[in-house]
């Protein structure tokens, strides 16, 4: 045997007798992309809930003996700026998964390319069902409560009024068409006399709210379905209200009672609108909910808001996905985040659904009313989603064969 294979077994020999703990890496890394500075209002809380979560878990000992670490990059709401991030934590950073995102547009990029290299991606905010249903894939699963379950729950209220001219407003890209679309769905599923007499669709963060608000009321609906938010909603809601727009009318807004979007218009915020959102406000003491509202308040010093619930909530399936894997290669991960449950969430059991790697989180749903000088929501229950999901049939149909 020469000199240099005795030196290499040597020291393979000795390799082996050193404990692998040894040469893992210091932490076990997840990819975070979002739109930190194009939407910091909406990201920020986002990632202050994240920050909760993690400071939870590694304190309580990490996940399979390491601690869990993300590492945050901002991709400025660019699709193509967003895969080049995914590609750097993935090969250069040593990210184990990827998460993220608001925009469903920037989500379906990532799951596409995490699709096409076979990377898991939790998608962890973006609301466009095609995320999970005409576009899924193994490697992506969402977080967030679904549209279509969102849209059917206001849907629901809108039939038990006497409303059969509807006009719709939402932005104009892939989370504002599938809200439209079901929205119409499950309303005519409900009333079938139902007509929609003029469907606006402003350019997102671009809306001209004077002539949207004209263009809606030469229609003369009976009832109105919104789907603007953030700076949107507000010249929308400040535009409608001065030109009477909903004065005598029912009006539905998907996403509009969420702090984020509610607390900004002040003692603008509409009244009497039946909403999703987000009620911490109104959480009963000892409850998973107010559990963490009061967390997240001491730590951070401010109200949560949604994103401070999906940032947590993030983190938390994260944790306990690897935990279930017991690895973080690609596929253990993925075998383990198909049926997962995570315990302890704030809105208790949580479950990550087989047939189309859509979580059970539900949504809240009530009306609008001015309080103290601003918007609440009052009236609310949470809603499991399972009632107004698509059948299972309906749902296998649309996602692309695996």
């Amino acid at each position: 045997m020469n000199f240099l294979r005795r030196t290499v077994l040597a020291t393979a020999a000795a390799m082996a007798l050193v404990p692998a703990a040894g040469f893992a890496q210091e932490t076990i890394k997840v990819g975070e992309i979002n739109h930190y500075k194009r939407m910091a209002a909406f990201a920020e809380p986002y990632k202050l809930g994240i920050e909760l979560a993690l400071s939870e878990i590694n304190e309580a000992g990490g996940v399979l003996g390491q601690e869990l670490e993300f590492i945050f990059r901002d991709d400025q709401g660019d699709p193509a700026e967003a895969v080049k991030i995914a590609e750097e934590l993935m090969t250069r950073d040593g990210a184990v998964m990827l998460t993220g995102t608001i925009l469903s547009h920037v989500g379906l990029a990532l799951s596409s390319f995490a699709a096409e290299k076979g990377y898991l991606y939790l998608a962890s905010e973006p609301l466009a069902d095609s995320l999970v249903w005409k576009s899924g894939n193994p490697y992506t699963f969402r977080l967030r409560a679904s549209t279509w379950v969102q849209a059917a729950m206001l849907a629901e209220e809108a039939a038990k009024t006497d409303a059969i001219k509807y006009a719709t407003i939402a932005p104009n890209y892939a989370y504002g068409q599938d809200a439209v679309e079901a929205f119409k769905a499950n309303l005519k599923r409900l009333k079938p006399e139902v007509e929609f007499v003029a469907e606006q669709w402003p350019a997102l963060f671009k809306i001209d709210a004077g002539a949207e608000v004209q263009a809606i009321e030469r229609a003369k609906p009976d009832a109105i379905y919104n789907v603007t938010f953030g700076t949107d909603l507000a010249k929308f809601v400040r535009d409608g209200g001065d030109r009477g727009l909903f004065d005598g009318r029912n009006v539905y807004g998907l996403l509009t009672g969420e702090p984020e979007y509610l607390e900004p218009l002040g003692d603008e915020a509409p009244e009497g609108w039946f909403v999703t959102g987000f009620p911490w406000y109104g959480f009963e003491d000892g409850t998973p909910g107010k559990t963490f509202v009061d967390a997240y308040t001491e730590a951070t010093g401010e109200t949560p808001k949604i994103g401070s619930l999906v940032g947590y909530m993030t983190a938390q399936s994260i944790a306990a996905g690897i935990e279930a894997a017991g690895a973080t290669d690609t596929e253990s991960l993925v075998a383990a985040f198909e049926g997962l449950t995570v315990e302890n969430t704030p809105i208790g059991e949580l479950t990550y659904r087989e047939i189309d790697n859509q979580s059970t989180l539900g949504a809240w749903v009530g009306t609008t009313a001015l309080e103290d000088g601003k918007g609440v929501m009052v009236d609310w229950e949470y809603k499991d989603p399972a009632p107004y999901m698509p059948s299972d049939e309906d749902i296998t149909a649309m996602r692309p064969a695996e």
